[in-house]
């Protein structure tokens, strides 16, 4: 895979792939940053390395690495309280690197994505997680209603996220412990049966004229109040 981007780049440099590092292509004036000390970089021209990673966002530097390393939904769920974020059907790239990035900043445990009918992790992912996927272990699971269940097996309360009236505001629920946050695709939602497999479906107050937010807004207000619950923002410098 071609990783493309000045963060993307940077966190897969110190990532789970570092070790998989083949060659890194750098225009003259980025090759003194000083992450890339030590790195030995080729310089190349922006047309080369436009041509090399197929987009002109590559801010000056691609790299090689090996193909994404997905880990089981099992290993998301051998931990003790785990906070998961499981994503139904979501297709945008930009998104899903938007989540991952919330997701890796909240100290998530890990996400799942659906096998079809979803974006998987590209290097327009990696960019747009601004590197985070380098670092948030993501699974991919076959059948999401599926896994809920499997989740609440291991002691895990699943919390579908839904723009509908008669769903539990978002601050009610407590989130310590094991907790998955489901969030679902653009236009649609959640799935009827992956919203089924909920625990409970929790919703946003919208105050304005709009019917739902962003998929990306909705999981950050949720991750952060899950954050703030479980004590972290109170242990913050």
């Amino acid at each position: 895979m071609i990783v493309y981007g000045r963060n993307a780049v940077r966190e897969a440099l110190r990532g789970r792939r570092s070790s998989t590092v083949a060659e890194i292509l750098v225009t003259e004036a980025l090759a003194r940053e000083p992450w890339l000390a030590n790195r030995r970089p080729r310089i190349a021209g922006a047309e080369e390395i436009e041509r090399v990673c197929g987009s002109r966002e590559h801010q000056g530097v691609c790299v090689e690495v090996a193909g994404y390393p997905y880990v089981s939904t099992d290993e998301l769920l051998n931990g003790d309280a785990p906070l998961i974020v499981a994503l139904d059907e979501i297709q945008d790239p930009q998104n899903l690197g938007a989540i991952a990035r919330t997701a890796e900043c909240v100290g998530a445990s890990g996400m799942v994505i659906c096998e079809r009918r979803a974006a998987e992790i590209t290097p327009a992912v990696c960019r747009a997680s601004a590197g985070a996927v380098e670092h948030l272990r993501i699974a991919r699971a076959r059948n999401l209603a599926d896994f809920l269940l499997s989740a609440r097996r291991s002691g895990c309360w699943s919390y579908g996220t839904v723009a509908a009236p008669g769903a539990t505001d978002y601050t009610e629920p407590d989130y310590r412990g094991g907790v998955v946050i489901v969030l679902g695709g653009e236009g649609r939602g959640l799935r009827r049966r992956v919203a089924e497999s909920c625990d409970a479906l929790v919703t946003l107050p919208l105050h304005g004229r709009i019917a739902s937010l962003n998929v990306n807004a909705a999981a950050g207000a949720v991750l952060y109040e899950v954050l703030h619950q479980r004590g972290a923002l109170d242990r913050t410098p």
